[in-house]
């Protein structure tokens, strides 16, 4: 399969890219000191976006940018670095200084790349401190090109299964929770596509539209917009409730997949060795803004739930979407 091609590269291409992404960035395993701690924020801070711009995090961020430079007095950037499937933004964050500065914005593809990618030069769990997850996606939706005969998910599921690799479909790259929504679909529906890796979402999304992959599992915010303009057709979404922005479209279950789900989470990650007190106040700063009304309704409407739990909370939702993973991997053998 096309997919385990493209895993037995991964390693080369990781390398390569993560070279060119470490030029920008200066490294410093230095701790802040009290003084440091008292007066943060004091200056910008950089939140990175490890995929092409136009992407659900892309949203968080920018939309958590605007409503933090105030409480923080501060300005915040969004910093997009694609490239490996996440791998090049998340090691640049990993390998910052330990000083508040530097966030990493990104989804559970954080606990898939360290599964399908045994070469990555950090752990994402002893490198990267979680601040707060900040939402679960309300689902990811089942999209195809709109030239695609099949009228929905049953008769989609069938043509495939009669027709093994005849499909394929298109991820945010190597490791991207798109890439494990898509083999989990496969696994589930008992049927063989064809992964086609990309820099981002917004990549995938655009050659879906053009017709030169079949289908995604993407993100409502990259592809409701897309759908209500009839620019590619939307099967089922991956969540056990419709989705309000979508009423027509089917739950998984409902469309003939029978307890399907598949529900990304999306968060925020320090460097390893952030004094936990910067740690809280970003956390506490960023949860006011998701427990405020607004934020609450301009997240769902582009697809997704808040959540601001704590650290230690999110520390136990990345351990165990990191097993799931592993146990995905072993059952369809994917191999690096």
């Amino acid at each position: 399969m096309m997919v385990n091609h493209t895993f037995s590269r991964s390693k080369l291409l990781i390398a390569m890219l993560l070279m060119a992404g470490h030029a920008a960035y200066a490294q410093s395993n230095a701790t802040p000191n009290a003084q440091a701690i008292k007066d943060f924020p004091n200056r910008t801070i950089k939140v990175v976006v490890p995929y092409v711009a136009g992407g659900p995090m892309d949203f968080i961020g920018r939309y958590l940018d605007q409503k933090l430079q105030p409480a923080l007095g501060q300005t915040m950037i969004v910093d997009n670095r694609p490239g490996a499937g996440g791998a090049i933004g998340t090691d640049i964050v990993a390998k910052s200084p330990a000083d508040g500065y530097t966030i990493l914005n990104t989804s559970s593809s954080h606990a898939s790349l360290p599964v399908v990618s045994k070469s990555l030069p950090y752990d994402p769990v002893k490198d990267l401190q979680p601040i707060t997850q900040i939402a679960n996606s309300v689902g990811f939706i089942i999209a195809v090109r709109n030239d695609l005969p099949a009228k929905n998910l049953q008769e989609f599921i069938a043509d495939a299964k009669a027709n093994p690799n005849k499909y394929n479909f298109g991820s945010g790259g190597v490791g991207n929770v798109m890439q494990f929504a898509g083999e989990y679909f496969n696994t589930s529906a008992g049927i063989k596509t064809q992964h086609i890796p990309f820099k981002g979402v917004g990549q995938a999304i655009t050659e879906l539209m053009a017709g030169r992959i079949d289908f995604v599992l993407g993100p409502g915010t990259g592809l409701s917009t897309y759908i209500k303009a009839g620019k590619i057709k939307a099967l089922a979404i991956t969540a056990k409730k419709r989705w309000s922005e979508l009423p027509d479209v089917p739950t998984a279950d409902e469309a003939g997949l029978k307890d399907f789900a598949y529900i990304p989470f999306y968060g925020y990650w320090y460097p390893a060795g952030v004094p936990k007190e910067i740690v809280n106040k970003m956390r506490l700063e960023i949860v006011k803004v998701l427990e405020q009304p607004e934020t609450k309704k301009a997240f769902f409407d582009q697809g997704f739930e808040v959540v601001g739990s704590t650290p230690e909370e999110f520390s136990k939702v990345i351990a165990n979407e990191i097993e799931l993973n592993k146990r995905l991997a072993t059952n369809i053998k994917f191999t690096e």
